[in-house]
């Protein structure tokens, strides 16, 4: 295994049980067996690493292929809706303590910004793929994008946290049935009316 996958691995555990907030790059350095100065090489900062541990190492909705105009849009959204339900699992036990801190918080933002990175990427992506499906006809012209995205990476997300407020950071693979239900309420209020038999 390389250097780099060797970083990943480590963080990712390490980013799972003390989150971003109290892990440090020295401790992530020791745990992959390089430096921290080898860290820094290859991810430049914490947030990059985090970014990377984020798009790399959880299951997250970038997996999903989004394709306008193919496949059955229902199953696409459910897989989408799915992929967003582990990641937001496994993510935020990553990401929570910096709620709690307004200076990190902001030099967090701040970062992500620089990086291209943030909590209003799934909501821009799925916004414009529906944008992409209502313009080849396959959502109804009065279905609203931004919204429709909005409902369901927040149901995701919702789910996701009162699932893990319950159950707690050894939380269960979150079934497909749950993201099938959360799909089949939005979509069909979007699809455009059935012709006339």
């Amino acid at each position: 295994m390389g250097t780099r996958e060797r970083i990943l691995d480590a963080a990712a555990r390490i980013l799972r049980t003390r989150g971003i907030a109290q892990a440090t790059t020295k401790e992530i350095a020791l745990a992959s067996e390089v430096s921290e100065p080898t860290l820094y090489k290859y991810f430049g900062d914490k947030e990059r690493l985090l970014l990377a541990v984020l798009e790399e190492r959880l299951p997250g909705p970038s997996r999903v292929a989004l394709r306008p105009g193919e496949g059955d849009l229902a199953e696409t959204l459910t897989d989408l809706a799915h992929a967003y339900l582990d990641f937001y699992r496994q993510s935020i036990p990553m990401l929570g303590a910096l709620l709690a801190d307004p200076q990190r918080m902001a030099s967090h933002r701040a970062s992500m910004a620089r990086h291209g990175g943030g909590p209003d990427r799934p909501v821009t992506a799925l916004s414009a793929y529906l944008e992409a499906e209502r313009a080849r006809g396959r959502l109804a012209e009065t279905a609203d994008p931004a919204a429709a995205a909005s409902l369901l990476v927040g149901a995701c997300f919702q789910e996701a946290f009162l699932r893990y407020y319950a159950e707690g950071p050894d939380l269960l693979p979150i079934p497909r049935t749950v993201a099938s239900a959360l799909t089949k309420t939005l979509i069909h209020p979007l699809l455009p009316p059935s012709p006339p038999a």
